[in-house]
């Protein structure tokens, strides 16, 4: 089915509607004409993210935490899709740091998919993550990795408490579809970046250390971790994709298959923003997975997607809208809570 014939008048539930990636879900749903309520209890979310659309009540918006009695029943009331982006989580510093909080999204994501069944809702979309593939196939920088979905069957082992969630989350999604009780999808992020991010995010932290004019300019780890930085608009085009075109509980790897290490990242922000500084190593920082790159073969087949950014590109539209949204002073304040914390 079209996208022009698949939205319009669908009742979506988009769960963290205000964070950095369901505010711009939410974003393209209402351009092609569904009818959205967001969930958010705003730990994380931002108001300021969806404000516009409160102002026009194309939004029906809940501030709320979805584990709290009642939440989610109510939440749930007349939808036919749910895109579930709620969790407790956050950067590396976060999830290697807290294990305790990232482990109630267990009890999140079970409750969230059992009352979207309950309400008659038709389908999940889930967002999970990179982090359900085994560390140890991550970390040997010197090797040209490109993670593929089935690496997660079997014997299983994942990036801290939050990775595990996610895994969970993905087989429970997989076992309600394959028993015929609710259509569902999953779409592994890999390391979004893009504007509304936040900064306890790599990309994010980078250029909010070259906005403040740090220097010494900090870099966690020796520099040599590889990612595959993916930007918010080839996000949200994928998620939605999986939303139209996978019923069965699928898992796909929404990411490039770009390969950039953080010190050419780090110079590619300082290209960018003029910065000038001595660059400080910390190697005993948390640093996660040395070298995680998508292998995305599996979302161009079944969604025809992928990505239409290039890293540079995005970096360079992110640290407009940075210097642009910022207040200097503020970021001084708060950016090193912000590494750690939600």
């Amino acid at each position: 089915m079209t996208e022009n014939g698949f939205w319009p008048g669908r009742r979506v539930l988009v769960t963290g509607g205000a964070s950095f990636i369901g505010s711009g879900i939410a974003d393209r749903l209402i351009d092609r004409g569904a009818k959205v309520r967001v969930v958010d209890d705003l730990t994380s979310g931002r108001l300021e993210n969806i404000r516009g659309h409160l102002a026009t009540g194309k939004i029906e918006f809940m501030q709320a935490d979805l584990r709290e009695p009642g939440v989610t029943r109510a939440a749930m009331q007349g939808i036919d899709t749910v895109f579930h982006l709620a969790a407790d989580h956050g950067g590396r510093g976060y999830v290697d740091l807290h294990q305790a909080g990232p482990a109630s999204n267990f009890f999140l994501d079970g409750l969230v998919f059992a009352e979207a069944l309950k309400a008659g809702a038709e389908k999940v979309v889930f967002a999970s993550s990179g982090c359900v593939y085994p560390n140890s196939l991550q970390s040997d920088t010197t090797r040209e990795v490109y993670l593929t979905e089935d690496l997660t069957k079997g014997a299983n082992e994942a990036d801290n408490t939050y990775g595990w969630a996610k895994l969970m989350g993905e087989f429970t999604l997989q076992a309600y579809a394959q028993e015929g009780k609710l259509k569902a999808a999953s779409c592994r992020y890999f390391t979004v970046y893009g504007p509304r991010g936040v900064e306890n995010h790599a990309v994010i932290a980078m250029i909010a250390r070259a906005f403040i004019g740090q220097n010494p300019f900090e870099v966690w780890g020796d520099g040599t971790q590889i990612r595959n930085w993916t930007y918010i608009d080839d996000i949200v085009a994928g998620t939605i994709l999986a939303a139209e075109k996978i019923d069965d509980g699928t898992p796909v790897n929404l990411g490039t298959m770009e390969r950039v290490r953080v010190l050419d990242a780090v110079k590619m922000v300082f290209d960018l923003t003029g910065h000038k500084a001595e660059i400080k190593l910390l190697p005993d920082m948390p640093t996660g997975p040395l070298n995680r790159v998508a292998d995305n073969s599996r979302a161009k087949k079944l969604l025809g997607w992928e990505p239409q950014v290039p890293f540079r590109e995005g970096l360079k539209r992110t640290v407009e809208w940075y210097y642009k949204t910022k207040d200097r002073a503020h970021v001084k304040a708060t950016l090193e809570h912000s590494l750690t914390e939600r």
